[in-house]
């Protein structure tokens, strides 16, 4: 369902990885509700990130949710593990998984929410076979695998269409986004019926906080 007070899930990735401490520190501080932790495999996404002996680590620090988006091929061989280090919701994306709909399932059944997330060039289409099961849908605004790229406006539009889904069939997903977030484009993603506004540079650049969202929010 739509939240009137928006969520805001600053993303480690833009954070100091030798004082990821002080960043969950920083979340907890400065409002943030969830904490948003990417998962690169250096294969489906460019880039190698952190993995789950941190999330292990990072657990204890805080009681907020985490959320944990896997950039990585064959997500269902690892989501296991994941949980176990301490997700709160694993997102995984559609064109890494060849059965999504068996993957959800697994993760409800590990007591977890399961999220899905779609690529730019992907078309919401796709997720019709799993919209009545997923708990969260994380519509990617850039191309995954950088930090601080800026929105690709046109996938705004990918939010605005799951979020009329959503609401004429009443469909309990939450929507996420992910990807060129700053307090000059939060207005549009949060009118879109963007529940959760993943934010990295922004946030810990002190640039977007959980008031710019909130003003959004009707």
């Amino acid at each position: 369902m739509y939240m009137k007070t928006p969520i805001l899930a600053p993303s480690l990735l833009s954070s100091d990885f030798s004082r990821l401490g002080e960043a969950v520190q920083k979340i907890e501080k400065n409002h943030g509700s969830w904490i948003h932790i990417d998962v690169m495999d250096g294969t489906f996404v460019p880039e190698i990130t952190i993995g789950q002996p941190v999330i292990r680590c990072l657990r204890p620090l805080s009681k907020l949710p985490f959320d944990v988006h896997l950039m990585i091929r064959n997500p269902e061989e690892r989501a296991d593990s994941f949980i176990d280090a301490g997700a709160d919701y694993l997102t995984f994306h559609y064109e890494a998984c060849s059965d999504p709909g068996k993957l959800i399932d697994h993760i409800h059944e590990r007591g977890i929410k399961a999220g899905i997330s779609v690529k730019p060039e992907t078309p919401v289409s796709v997720l019709e076979p799993v919209l009545e099961k997923v708990d969260l849908i994380l519509v990617m605004t850039v191309n995954p695998g950088y930090g601080g790229q800026k929105i690709i406006p046109e996938c705004i539009e990918k939010v605005a269409c799951l979020e009329e889904i959503r609401r004429k069939r009443n469909l309990g997903y939450i929507l996420s986004v992910d990807g060129g977030v700053n307090e000059k484009t939060a207005g549009d993603v949060i009118r879109a019926g963007t529940d959760v506004v993943v934010s990295g540079s922004s946030f810990f650049a002190g640039k977007l906080t959980l008031a710019d969202l909130t003003k959004y929010a009707g």
